[in-house]
């Protein structure tokens, strides 16, 4: 598990150092559809998209959802949940596999995390890429914790 903490000394210019040239819209506030956002998850292999009446309620029940869109087509997708005072949680954050490395997920999560910016925990599970990934933004190891789950999918 990965915390966030304060991201002192780094600037927005230093987090989008790794950015291509990818024209993408981000936003807060985007309308999503069923199959593109089955067609994402799919193409991660990601098993919630097996279930994908509970996966779009879920999504669409979160605090907070960001999409990213290249040339409108839903390239990005994360959420969080939160008690909308203390704490967020970033369950989902998937990029098509073809445009990984282009920032793109990276500036979602400097989407995320300037609107948990006064929160007192943010928190997130990485693993593989994912854990370096998220420490350049700013995110460490939970103390000596570890995450523990009950999981019905079958990709880990």
């Amino acid at each position: 598990m990965l915390t966030a903490t304060a991201m002192a000394g780094t600037t927005n210019d230093e987090l989008c150092a790794k950015e291509t040239n990818v024209d993408v819209e981000i936003s807060l506030g985007d309308t999503i559809d069923e199959e593109e956002v089955l067609e994402l998850y799919r193409a991660n292999e990601w098993s919630s998209a097996e279930k994908p009446a509970q996966l779009l309620a879920a999504l669409r029940g979160s605090h907070a959802l960001v999409t990213a869109r290249v040339a409108g087509e839903l390239v990005d997708l994360g959420n969080a949940i939160s008690d909308g005072h203390l704490v967020a949680y970033f369950p989902h954050m998937l990029v098509l596999p073809r445009l990984h490395g282009h920032g793109i997920g990276r500036r979602m999560m400097q989407a995320f995390l300037g609107k948990y910016a006064s929160f007192h925990q943010l928190m997130l599970t990485a693993d593989g890429r994912a854990v370096e990934f998220h420490k350049e933004l700013g995110f460490e190891r939970a103390g000596h914790t570890e995450p523990m789950w009950i999981y019905a999918g079958k990709e880990h």
